[in-house]
C-alpha cells in the first residue's frame, strides 16, 4: 500500500456510527449543509452544534453539553448539473486515483442512487454514492451533493475499505453498506437481508458494466429519491 494510502487508512480507522464531528472552519459552511440534508424530520434524529473558543464547529446526535443547540432542517441543497461525459470522466479519474475498475464505481452508483446526485435516503446517506455525513466528514467531501466532490468521497472509501478487508469485494460493499463494525462482528456478510440483497446487486451491476460498454443515466432533471443505506 503506498504511504498515501496509509494515511487515508489511519485517518479513517475510527468512522463512527453516531454523528459526533469537530469541523475546521473552512468546513463549515458545507459540512453545516451535508448534516442538515441528512437530519430526519423526527425529534430524535435532530443535530446539535456549538462553536468553540477557536471557531471549530462541534456536531453530534447526543448532546451533553448545555452549550449545544439543535440545528433545524429546512432546505435540501440542490446539485449541480452534470453532463453524461463530465461523469465518465470524474469515474475515469477517481478510479485511476483509487486504484478502482472504474465499472466497480458506475455499479455502486447505480445500485446506490441510480446516478440521481440528489438522492437522500432515510438514514442520511447523499448523493451518488449515497455517503453518510460520518463518511463525508472522514473523506474531506465539501458538498455531497456536488457530483464531482461525491464520487472523489466515495471512490475514497471504497479504497479505504478493499484495503481494510484485504482485498475481498463483497465484504468491502457489504461494509459500504451496513458498516464495518457488523462485518468485523460476523466476519462475513452480516445476515442482514438488505444488506445481501445490495451486495448481489452491486456484483451484478459490476459484471454488467464489465461485459459492457456504460450506460449512465442523465443526471439532469431528475427527482430526489430515496436509495440508499439503512
Amino acid at each position: 500500500m503506498k504511504q498515501e494510502a496509509m494515511g487515508q487508512t489511519r485517518a479513517a480507522g475510527h468512522i463512527r456510527d453516531n454523528i459526533n464531528h469537530r469541523i475546521a472552519p473552512g468546513l463549515c459552511g458545507a459540512l453545516v449543509a451535508c448534516v442538515i440534508a441528512a437530519m430526519p424530520s423526527d425529534a430524535a434524529g435532530a443535530i446539535y452544534q456549538y462553536i468553540d473558543k477557536a471557531g471549530t464547529i462541534h456536531f453530534t446526535n447526543v448532546p451533553t453539553d448545555p452549550r449545544f443547540q439543535q440545528i433545524k432542517r429546512d432546505y435540501l441543497r440542490l446539485a449541480p448539473r452534470l453532463s453524461r461525459k463530465a461523469l465518465e470522466q470524474a469515474i475515469a479519474r477517481y478510479s485511476r486515483q483509487q486504484r478502482l475498475d472504474p465499472a466497480l464505481i458506475r455499479a455502486v452508483i447505480k445500485a446506490e442512487s441510480d446516478f440521481n446526485p440528489r438522492a437522500l435516503s432515510k438514514a442520511g446517506a447523499m448523493g451518488l454514492m449515497q455517503l453518510m455525513p460520518n463518511t463525508a466528514a472522514a473523506w474531506n467531501v465539501r458538498d455531497p451533493y456536488n457530483p464531482l466532490d461525491n464520487i472523489r468521497g466515495g471512490a475514497r472509501h471504497l479504497r479505504y475499505l478493499l484495503d481494510r478487508f484485504y482485498g475481498n469485494l463483497p465484504l468491502a460493499l457489504a461494509a459500504y453498506n451496513a458498516g464495518e463494525s457488523r462485518v468485523e462482528q460476523h466476519q462475513r456478510i452480516p445476515p442482514i437481508r438488505e444488506t445481501r440483497r445490495y451486495v448481489r446487486k452491486v456484483l451484478g451491476f459490476y459484471r454488467a458494466y464489465l461485459s459492457h460498454k456504460p450506460s449512465a443515466s442523465p443526471l439532469d432533471g431528475q427527482k430526489p429519491s430515496t436509495v440508499g443505506h439503512q
